[in-house]
């Protein structure tokens, strides 16, 4: 090869090598990392874990079980939930389902009387409301599958919060008050959340010793140390005792399961969010496909919260009517996905009028509900793993029953289920026989943990928030594609619709009186809301630069980091 040959060639590789490196993704080189989580101990605990040499896998499972020791109205390993994963190394993604599942003894009729009525509580409070919990196994199956730590190294800080103990936040204090009458109700709750039978006071020092040795156990044994052996004899024989119907077989047969997540487009933004059980992805993506054909941003206020509020209306009575486990029902997935579905529901959304829901096809009545539970956080490593997660155990505090000498403070997503076909559940969420209870079935949720990407960033959000999840997280996206950072995302306003009750409901500060004048005079009601909801934490990635954007909901306690490398 002559010289001149060889300097051509030689400019050739350079070229391909520059275009090679600018048209890789980010995830391909070290770049900054990111967490938010809904408490600094949480978020202290995943940090903890990236500095061990952990990836974003090992700092979730950190993040959950100390979430679990210090936020215990919100998740815990008597719960359960999702956790959506990218992969950086091959861009593989998947979600990761850790809900709980219907005993074997559970029946359709199961919390109805002789007459077919709800038997008031009987979904909610104590044993019988629980679900087989599926955080233990998917701690388990992260660490095994995913993460780069021991199972016991992402635990460590979650054993020693336990056994050590956390200051009393206000939070917490909170939610202790609003249910204590539940919490009184079982003695070993009692003893450990209300000791001496009274609420704590700000910063007194809550201890789990009980907890902390079921963490050192599922630590040293896995998903066997929990699920099977003395443990699990335990807990099944404590949860028979007071009325539940749990067996040993029910807690060596649940399986995590990995789903395939439901994938989208809104005006240039890739969307990859939760899969059912989950409703979440599904709904926000049919808001955000009849939303598509909208100007959004040239639309005054009032007139884009109309077409927000009418496709939120009119993908909440899809999700009454078409979404459950996909292991026991039908979902017409292409149907709900598709943009001539869309259109077709557009259609019928009119530009300065109000549907009334009683006008769309019914399902049934419905009430209100607040939406105070569950957790979310947000991880980013410095390789580019990321997880976004929402955890549960349904309301406040569970079931509020923990089996004796376990620590381990059970759900009540039995409720979750449609216990009878127009029956709301706690949060106002109707169902049809697609959510009806079956042995071993999975209730239908509303966490939807998402990441957002177009050609410049990369968002990793979530937020509690019972039915109002998705409604945040459509709210959340729309921030997102107009450049929104991720502290106006996590702390922008709130408004929601559900298909029934037939209401606006809304934040006391997200809706000015003009626009709610305006509303009005559309046909729409509104009702304010006392309390805000949700706790939305956020980590977006700027693609080019590396910079990693942090935010934790200003409502309440969360905190975010972004760590520079």
């Amino acid at each position: 090869m002559n010289k001149s040959n060889h300097l051509h060639h030689t400019l050739r590789v350079a070229c391909l090598l520059i275009l090679l490196w600018v048209a890789a993704p980010v995830s391909a080189w070290a770049g900054d990392a990111g967490i938010a989580t809904a408490h600094p101990l949480a978020t202290a605990a995943a940090r903890q874990t990236l500095d061990k040499g952990g990836n974003a896998f090992d700092a979730a499972i950190a993040a959950a079980a100390a979430l679990g020791v210090v936020e215990p109205y919100g998740s815990g390993l008597g719960g359960g939930g999702f956790w959506l994963l990218h992969r950086a190394e091959d861009g593989f993604e998947t979600m990761l389902d850790g809900r709980e599942s219907a005993p074997a003894a559970a029946t359709r009729d199961m919390y109805l009387d002789a007459q077919g009525e709800p038997i008031a509580k009987a979904s909610l409070e104590g044993p019988l409301a629980a679900g087989i919990p599926g955080v233990p196994a998917t701690l388990d199956y992260l660490a095994g599958h995913y993460g780069k730590l021991p199972l016991r190294d992402s635990l460590a800080p979650a054993i020693k919060l336990a056994r050590d103990g956390f200051p009393l936040d206000k939070a917490m204090l909170g939610h202790l008050q609003s249910r204590q009458e539940l919490l009184r109700k079982y003695p070993e709750t009692s003893r450990i959340l209300l000791p001496d039978d009274k609420l704590p006071e700000i910063g007194q020092t809550i201890r789990q010793p009980e907890l902390a040795a079921t963490l050192e156990l599922l630590a040293e044994q896995g998903r066997a140390g929990f699920y099977q052996g003395s443990f699990a004899r335990q807990m099944v024989d404590a949860v028979r005792e007071a009325g539940g119907i749990w067996s040993l077989d029910d807690l060596k047969t649940y399986q995590v399961k990995e789903r395939k997540p439901v994938r989208g487009e809104y005006r240039g933004i890739n969307i990859t969010t939760a899969a059912p059980p989950s409703s979440g992805g599904i709904v926000l993506l049919e808001m955000l496909n009849i939303l598509s054909a909208y100007d959004l941003p040239k639309a005054t206020e009032a007139q884009r919260i109309h077409w927000q509020v009418e496709s939120m209306r009119r993908a909440y009575r899809d999700r009454a009517e078409y979404l459950g486990d996909p292991d026991f029902v039908e979902i017409p997935y292409e149907k709900l996905l598709s943009q001539d579905y869309a259109a077709s529901l557009r259609a019928s959304i009119k530009d300065d009028v109000a549907t009334s829901s009683s006008t769309l096809k019914p399902v049934a009545e419905s009430v209100s509900g607040k939406g105070e539970n569950t957790t979310h956080f947000s991880i980013l490593d410095k390789d580019g793993n990321r997880v976004a997660a929402t955890l549960s155990i349904n309301y406040p505090f569970g079931s509020g029953f923990i089996p004796k000498g376990t620590g381990v403070l059970l759900n009540n997503e039995m409720d979750d289920f449609s216990i009878r076909p127009g029956t709301p559940n706690v949060y106002g969420l109707v169902g049809a026989e697609a959510n009806a209870i079956a042995a071993g079935k999975r209730m239908l949720s509303s966490m939807t943990p998402t990441f957002l990407e177009d050609d410049k960033r990369i968002a990793i959000i979530g937020t509690p928030g019972g039915s109002r999840i998705i409604t945040m997280l459509l709210l959340g996206t729309l921030e997102f594609a107009d450049g929104g950072n991720a502290n106006r995302i996590v702390n922008r306003g709130r408004f929601h619709h559900q298909y029934l009750p037939d209401s606006i409901q809304y934040e006391a500060e997200a809706l000015d009186a003009e626009t709610l004048l305006e509303l009005e005079g559309m046909g729409h009601t509104s009702s304010p809301q006392e309390n805000t909801w949700g706790n939305m934490q956020a980590v977006i990635l700027d693609k080019h630069s590396g910079a990693v954007d942090a935010a934790s909901d200003g409502r309440v306690i969360g905190q975010a980091l972004s760590i520079t490398q």
